[in-house]
């Protein structure tokens, strides 16, 4: 048995504050010469999908021509407000000494499916202390696709092709949205929901959620859902 665990970052891991916003924020004005109005609603959803609706909504049809620019001065501006991660952000209830003991299990794979660009995504993993625990080389990221179930794909294939076939019942996607959730149904795998964002319990069983916590605070459970029994 090999199991593969696709970890959402932001209200699942952690509340990384508001470095990314900010760093959005200034990143489209710096791109565009426009002051910025306004980001679109961001969660659950790809940065690249952000983008696109941000400039959207400042009136600007094609921003495909502003696109690679633009994503490359959020993460300068993202790290040049790392700061505030610690500053404003933390770690969500059980993550480390969740993800640290299914990293001691040879069977599990961890990963991260998340919106984020990459460079932000293991920005925020380092100032947490949990580099090292998932393989960021397989994972799904923000700038791929504006659809989440894109990412999830992609990084079956990146996984499989690295560690060989997964059976669809042992591959889980964590994640705080109906978008995780879904992205995991369009690819047949498991969705695991954590109540942990602004989405209630509720409504991530109405998704179609297999299982929804509350949050990872009972390591024990968590380790044994996603893992399986000990041998």
């Amino acid at each position: 048995m090999r199991r593969l665990v696709m970890w959402d970052i932001d209200h699942t891991l952690m509340d990384a504050g508001r470095a990314g916003p900010l760093a959005c924020a200034a990143a489209f004005t710096a791109v565009t010469g426009l002051p910025h109005r306004e980001t679109a609603l961001m969660a659950g959803r790809t940065d690249r999908d952000i983008a696109m609706q941000t400039f959207t909504l400042h009136g600007i049809a094609d921003c495909e021509p502003h696109l690679d620019g633009f994503f490359d001065v959020v993460v300068a501006e993202f790290l040049a407000r790392r700061h505030l991660l610690r500053e404003q952000g933390r770690l969500l209830p059980g993550v480390p000494d969740v993800l640290t003991a299914l990293g001691g299990r040879p069977h599990v794979v961890q990963t991260l499916v998340t919106g984020n660009l990459r460079p932000i995504a293991e920005a925020k993993l380092a100032e947490f202390g949990l580099t090292g625990l998932v393989d960021v080389e397989i994972g799904g990221y923000g700038t791929e696709d504006v659809v989440r179930a894109t990412l999830v794909r992609g990084s079956l294939e990146r996984a499989t092709a690295r560690h060989g076939e997964f059976s669809s019942a042992d591959v889980f996607v964590v994640g705080d949205t109906v978008h995780d959730v879904t992205a995991a149904l369009a690819n047949g795998v498991t969705a695991i929901a954590v109540a942990t964002g602004g989405t209630t319990a509720a409504d991530l069983a109405a998704a179609g959620a297999h299982v929804v916590l509350d949050d990872l605070g009972d390591v024990d459970a968590v380790v044994r859902l996603l893992a399986g029994a000990p041998d």
